[in-house]
């Protein structure tokens, strides 16, 4: 299934929609000057395993590197997520890292 992925900023957080519209998933973040903190992803129980949550995190990375933004992943989902794509390594704060 195929997600269109936008940011809200004054909600703080990206939605994550399929494409009737409806509200599959969205992942919250906090922002501080250069700093984002991914804080929670949560998809709605009726999306849960078709990649909404993927989508979310990967449209957030895509964001932070696209303003030149430091990650904070706080959200475990997140934090697991950029285990298995190295490719957005350079953007997380190193001494942030959640210990497994």
């Amino acid at each position: 299934m195929e997600f269109a992925v936008t940011d809200v900023p004054e909600k703080g957080r990206f939605e994550a929609r399929d494409e009737s519209g409806a509200l599959a998933g969205v992942l919250t973040y906090q922002m501080t000057g250069p700093i984002v903190v991914y804080t929670h992803t949560e998809v709605d129980p009726a999306f849960e395993g078709q990649g909404a949550g993927s989508a979310l995190a990967a449209a957030a990375m895509d964001d932070a590197r696209a303003k030149s933004r430091t990650v904070v992943p706080m959200c475990p989902f997140v934090a697991e997520w950029l285990d298995k794509h190295p490719a957005y390594e350079s953007l997380v704060a190193r001494n942030t890292r959640r210990v497994k």
